[in-house]
């Protein structure tokens, strides 16, 4: 196998394997994680995968996910298909893009403290400083303030450090979170600004 294959299998693998630790990605996020140049090209390119891939139009964008074929390759367990609350996958998705893809990053993390339990959107850490991340789209207040209340239990039971990071579609209700994380360490961010 000559270097330029070599490279482009390594890409794909690349690829594959985003996927798997992401689940669902847009063109544009693939684009930005592997560099890969302009629309045409990446076209090209995620065309090149199609056996590897599945796709499905959200508004005026492809989002992949990992076809039967993909998931043998990087041997991922979880199946993923077209979803109608695929806006939340995208939102973390893009939080993590924003931030420069810190590692370790962990999806769908359960947090547990004697009788409380949530399960966060995804963890990573600053430090030793866990930030727990929390995807608010559109969902009732009520139950944002719920999950507060057991991040709250969680902290007061532990008496550990962490950041409560939610990351929310509109602007409008970055002021409600911050008023319901009154007393945690919190940081809201809205698409406009990870976009």
């Amino acid at each position: 196998m000559n270097k330029k294959s070599v490279a482009k299998q390594q890409r794909i693998e690349n690829i594959l394997l985003s996927l798997k630790k992401m689940d669902y990605l847009t063109r544009r996020q693939i684009q930005t994680i592997h560099n890969l140049g302009g629309d045409r090209n990446a076209n090209r390119i995620l065309n090149d995968m199609n056996e590897y891939l599945q796709s499905f139009r959200h508004g005026m964008e492809l989002v992949y996910y990992l076809s039967k074929t993909g998931r043998e390759r990087v041997k991922c367990e979880v199946i993923r298909k077209k979803t109608p609350n695929i806006q939340h996958f995208l939102l973390r998705n893009q939080l993590w893009i924003y931030l420069k893809c810190p590692s370790p990053w962990k999806n769908e993390v359960k947090i547990k403290a004697s009788d409380t339990t949530i399960i966060c959107d995804a963890v990573f850490y600053q430090g030793d400083t866990p930030i727990f991340v929390e995807v608010d789209c559109s969902q009732s207040m009520a139950i944002n303030k719920k999950k507060i209340e057991r991040y709250c239990k969680i902290r007061e039971l532990t008496e550990q450090d962490f950041i409560l990071a939610w990351v929310t579609e509109l602007e409008s209700r970055r002021s409600r979170l911050n008023a319901l994380c009154a007393g945690l360490k919190t940081r809201v961010f809205t698409l406009n600004e990870i976009k």
